[in-house]
């Protein structure tokens, strides 16, 4: 059974930093991209970037870029979102996402809220 859970989520001031992060079960992690969406209040919810398996790649939304960082460990099958110089308009929900084949799954979400 896939599995993904976020953490690492909450309450940070402007220019701030959190890591979330998200484990994942149920599959081969090394073999598979993983990606973090978010989703604000009212908005869709939007890719935040993604690294290709074997953390070969990353890339991100011109949003976040040069600010936020996705890593990975395959030892611990967890990915990793770092957020630098956090401002208020990063407040989401972020969800950490798998395509496996067929297949799409999603973490539960974690709260991200930046205050001003």
């Amino acid at each position: 059974q896939v599995q993904l859970v976020e953490s690492g989520g909450g309450l940070v001031q402007s220019g701030g930093s959190l890591r979330l992060s998200c484990a994942a079960s149920g599959f081969t992690f090394s073999a598979y991209g993983m990606n973090w969406y978010r989703q604000a209040p009212g908005k869709e919810r939007e890719l935040v970037g993604f690294i290709t398996s074997a953390g070969a790649s990353t890339n991100y939304a011109d949003s976040v870029k040069g600010r936020f960082t996705i890593s990975i460990d395959n030892a611990k099958n967890e990915v990793y979102l770092q957020m630098d110089s956090l401002k208020p308009e990063d407040t989401a929900v972020y969800y950490c996402n798998a395509f496996l084949g067929r297949y799409v799954y999603w973490g539960q979400g974690t709260q991200v809220t930046v205050s001003s």
